[in-house]
């Protein structure tokens, strides 16, 4: 909101693990007006309460929503390009296989490639190479830091 002015029809694009924080977007997205285009491996999907919380919300708000296995096709029109971690606390012993899981999920300039003129880049961080190449990261398009110095006022 501070980036763009407002949340109202902009759309997200979540590339990843469908994990809280990914829950926590989709319990929020339509109601804040903004569609939602997800991208996850198979086996990584969000939960299905929520993603039919999901689907109910973005009927009554009369927003998009996007469940793919494509992050290309996630990141079509996309204003915000959004992952996480893809290995949470406990997680540790499935590293090995959820790295090969997520292959080609990584963000990059070219997975935006297709994404709006005025895309940009959030992560909550810490963040992990594998999740997303430094040339995004560091770029103007990031807001991670941004996005960091809000969090600490909630604390």
């Amino acid at each position: 909101q501070e980036h763009y002015g407002g949340l109202n029809g902009l759309t997200i694009s979540w590339i990843g693990d469908g994990n809280n924080v990914l829950h926590s977007i989709m319990t929020s997205a339509a109601k804040l007006g903004m569609h939602l285009r997800i991208a996850t491996p198979k086996g990584f999907e969000p939960d299905l309460r929520i993603t039919k919380i999901m689907e109910q919300h973005s009927k009554e708000y009369g927003t998009k929503f996007l469940l793919t296995k494509d992050p290309l096709e996630a990141t079509d029109g996309a204003n915000v390009l959004v992952t996480d971690t893809w290995i949470s606390m406990g997680q540790e012993e499935e590293k090995k296989e959820r790295l090969k899981a997520f292959q080609g999920y990584q963000i990059t300039m070219q997975t935006a490639k297709s994404a709006a003129p005025n895309w940009t880049f959030l992560h909550c961080l810490p963040r992990k190479p594998e999740e997303v190449d430094d040339e995004v990261f560091y770029s103007p398009r990031s807001l991670v830091f941004q996005e960091a110095e809000n969090r600490k006022w909630t604390i």
